[in-house]
């Protein structure tokens, strides 16, 4: 059994979703803010249909569309950003208005950067340029250029006493879920990247400390740090109770503060999931790797009992999750397992030849791959719920595992039925 975890990296593309779908749910987190993406109609197409839910986010999104004069430069970028920047400012009156430039804006070198303080200035809005772009960030990483151009707009922190300030985006219930774990430990946290308005931005600044949530957020983790000073708590992410309390004991270490209670805290969270663990316990998993939260994932998995035998994963900064790894490696050993393989831009061939070989239990992929998958008798879950679903915390685990658990539970249902023999042969694929 190998000892220790090894990487490889493929030469696959990012088959994942697009990262401009950040906008669905930041402009939820975000309420006082406007999103306007700036793309083909293509973008638009896929945030209209791909994500259903932004009809009815018509008062805080836009598309600006390239049309084939602006990729020609026969057009005028800047004063129709202009016209448009003082329209949404008079109709809708954000508090900031966030740009998302898309592969096109890539390609014909739009120069985002330069235009939006000019506008700034005429409009008397922040205009805040993220460039979510699919040639260059996989899925979940769109927020991450969100919020790393975000925290450029952070008041300064003048203060002598620490602070602690946590960075990732999370429904509201959710996030003060977990400040009232930490308030449990006698942790006052001062403020979230990004909060619910964007005039409530936390301060930053030498002597606060900073703490993510998700594990694709290493280009926001590296602007706190090398741009506005802060010191990284490099933990383990709060998703599943392991990694929750993990991630906690980690922030009480740093601050000298002994944690209470997290033993009777923790079992008891893992005595409620019993029923969802009686199902998976034995059971293999297979990553073909989509939002960046495999690691995690996989690692909370393991500590149910599952055999995870490949993490298939975009991307991957090792710095920035070193202590979900070394997390990853300890659970493994602790539960006897083999140590999965971890493929940093994973080509789907190649996996498609180890799962037709391996034959696990339950692959988590794509859209793209699901329904060929399960066409050939492979049983799938999308990755893509786990990135809308409610996933951190304590309290969320039971979310997890009621996802994972579901086509095996519906697999069940169907050979109790007598339906078994309507899944094709996997020998097919």
């Amino acid at each position: 059994m190998c000892s220790t975890l090894k990487f490889e990296c493929e030469t696959g593309n990012y088959h994942t979703f697009c990262p401009i779908s950040c906008v669905a749910w930041l402009y939820q987190k975000i309420s006082d803010s406007f999103f306007l993406v700036i793309g083909t109609k293509t973008c638009g197409y896929f945030l209209q249909n791909a994500l259903g839910v932004m009809i009815f986010a018509e008062p805080r999104y836009a598309m600006a569309e390239l049309e084939e004069g602006d990729i020609s430069a026969q057009l005028h970028d800047f004063d129709e950003l202009k016209r448009l920047c003082f329209q949404i400012h008079q109709d809708r009156n954000p508090s900031v208005i966030v740009w998302i430039g898309t592969c096109t804006t890539e390609i014909i070198k739009m120069d985002l950067e330069g235009m939006a303080p000019k506008i700034e200035q005429m409009i008397g809005c922040p205009i805040i340029v993220a460039r979510a772009n699919g040639l260059d960030y996989a899925f979940t990483q769109g927020e991450d250029t969100v919020l790393a151009a975000m925290a450029h707009r952070c008041p300064e922190y003048h203060q002598n006493h620490p602070n602690l300030v946590l960075f990732g985006s999370l429904p509201n219930t959710v996030a003060n879920q977990l400040t009232g774990e930490l308030a449990n430990q006698g942790i006052h946290v001062s403020g979230w990247l990004p909060e619910s308005r964007y005039e409530e931005l936390p301060e930053l600044g030498p002597g606060v400390f900073v703490c993510g949530v998700n594990p694709f957020l290493s280009r926001t983790a590296t602007t706190l740090m090398r741009r506005r000073k802060c010191q990284l708590i490099g933990a383990p992410f709060p998703i599943g109770p392991d990694g929750t309390r993990a991630w906690i004991e980690k922030i009480c270490q740093v601050l000298n503060i002994q944690p209470q209670n997290l033993d009777q805290r923790e079992n008891s969270i893992w005595e409620s999931l019993q029923p969802y663990i009686s199902l998976i316990k034995g059971r293999s998993v297979f990553f073909m790797g989509d939002n960046l939260l495999e690691i995690s994932l996989a690692r909370f998995l393991v500590r149910c009992g599952m055999i995870v035998y490949e993490i298939g994963i975009p991307y991957m900064d090792k710095r920035f999750q070193a202590s979900e790894l070394s997390l990853l490696e300890k659970t493994c050993q602790q539960m006897n397992v083999s140590l999965p393989r971890i493929v940093e831009k994973p080509d789907n061939y190649n996996q498609v030849q180890r799962i037709r070989s391996l034959q696990p239990d339950l692959v988590i992929t794509g859209l793209a791959h699901s329904n060929p998958l399960e066409a050939r008798g492979i049983t799938t879950k999308w990755s893509v719920e786990f990135t809308f679903a409610q996933i951190h915390g304590f309290t969320n685990a039971r979310d997890i595992l009621e996802l994972v658990t579901r086509p095996l539970r519906r697999n069940n249902h169907l050979k109790d039925l007598g339906w078994s023999d309507l899944v094709q042969d996997s020998s097919l694929i």
